[in-house]
């Protein structure tokens, strides 16, 4: 499920350049009584914790100045889970309360559109409107950890890509995907896809751009609503759909 947040608010709305964390505390305000089990708890596979929700950079004409941005209102947020009950606490809990804060901003929600999933076909072309990231945790020479963060380039990309969705599948569902082919590949890539994001002081790399993805639609339509890579519920890795025409 996927819903369109449109924020209203007076002058304009002013948040620094990173501003993934205000939109994410922004989304759990938003959740009452089910935030503390989003928040703490999300779904466990092995050691890893999922929270299967993921959203869209913030939408509107803005500009920046110093390490500020400085948008005008409406403004737009895309926010995607395949939990049902997640998503539909989220939206009623947004049209009751009649304001809410957005980093320093006053802000209302001004209308909330539900979007209904688009057909999905075995192959798709998408467009990416919040960054994709994918990493590895290496040592380095002298025995320390470092986190390399992988371009769409690289093999272990697409390959890392798939494994990470197959994993939200089974912590989501329990079970297998009766098919876990997945592949992913950028169209046209370009270095300027490249966003650098620093997220409650760590520096997070990701990707934008237009990517072919092909495998079982099962997997690609829980990438459509879960997002795909890593750090998804930090607003990371969520697309549209491009059809043509």
């Amino acid at each position: 499920m996927r819903i369109t947040v449109r924020l209203w608010g007076e002058g304009e709305c002013v948040l620094p350049v990173h501003y993934n964390h205000i939109v994410q505390a922004f989304i759990y305000e938003s959740l009452g009584e089910l935030r503390e089990r989003w928040h703490d708890e999300g779904f466990v596979l092995g050691k890893r914790r999922f929270k299967p929700f993921t959203f869209s950079r913030l939408m509107g004409k803005c500009r920046v100045e110093n390490d500020k941005i400085r948008f005008q209102y409406p403004i737009e947020l895309k926010i995607s889970s395949p939990m049902v009950e997640f998503m539909e606490e989220l939206a009623c809990n947004l049209a009751r309360r009649p304001e809410f804060r957005l980093g320093g901003n006053r802000v209302a929600v001004e209308a909330i559109n539900v979007e209904f999933m688009p057909e999905i076909h075995g192959e798709e072309r998408i467009r990416m409107i919040s960054p994709m990231t994918m990493y590895s945790t290496v040592k380095t020479v002298d025995g320390r950890r470092k986190t390399y963060y992988y371009s769409p380039v690289e093999k272990e990309f697409a390959k890392l890509i798939g494994e990470n969705l197959v994993k939200k599948y089974r912590a989501l569902y329990g079970e297998e995907p009766e098919n876990v082919t997945f592949h992913i590949e950028p169209i046209g890539f370009k270095s300027g896809w490249l966003k650098i994001i620093k997220y409650k002081g760590t520096v997070i790399k990701g990707w934008m751009g237009d990517y072919k993805v092909d495998g079982a639609q099962e997997l690609i339509k829980l990438a459509y609503e879960a997002g795909l890579g890593a750090k998804t519920a930090q607003g990371f890795g969520m697309f549209e759909i491009v059809r043509k025409g």
